[in-house]
């Protein structure tokens, strides 16, 4: 357990409380989480004690080195995200609620590493495509190859079954 992102929160005064954190490729590889081949984001975290709960605000920018889903190229994916959660505290710990979480009394720290993980995993697109593939600037033997196989479209008429004909004619037969 890495002692960075434990906040020990008995000792602090009520009020706002600032704390910066720059993640990199170490703190993936603790979570084991090979999506994310390297990193360089800036975490910022608003710590409000008040006396009853805690309030917590990240806010994650910087960049992500992934693997593009269509190329397979790597290539840096901008990040900036942020996090809100409020913990209180109660008879035993409970976070069934992504929002809320619910603490023992008797707890005096919290580890924030998880919810920086996971704010930062669940900003990664859920499809990564190489921003060369939308601009046409990347270069790929396998855009060649998908572009080769792209299958053709025809202009001809002809070629089509003429029972798709009859049914696109059912729409046009429709009475206002």
């Amino acid at each position: 357990m890495d002692k960075t992102y434990i906040l020990p929160f008995v000792g602090l005064k009520e009020g706002k409380h600032q704390f910066d954190y720059v993640i990199d490729n170490k703190f993936f590889e603790t979570y084991e989480y090979d999506e994310i081949l390297g990193a360089t984001i800036n975490v910022h975290l608003d710590f409000v004690k008040k006396s009853t709960l805690l309030e917590l605000n990240f806010s994650a920018t910087g960049e992500i080195n992934v693997v593009c889903d269509v190329t397979s190229e790597h290539y840096l994916e901008s990040i900036d995200t942020t996090l809100s959660l409020v913990v209180k505290f109660g008879n035993e710990f409970n976070n069934d609620n992504e929002e809320i979480l619910i603490i023992p009394h008797s707890e005096f720290q919290l580890d924030v590493a998880q919810f920086i993980y996971e704010m930062i995993v669940l900003a990664v697109p859920v499809k990564k495509v190489h921003p060369g593939i939308e601009d046409g600037t990347l270069q790929s033997d396998i855009l060649d190859k998908l572009e080769e196989l792209k299958p053709k479209e025809t202009t001809n008429n002809k070629d089509t079954d003429p029972r798709w004909s009859k049914l696109k004619d059912l729409l046009t037969d429709k009475k206002e």
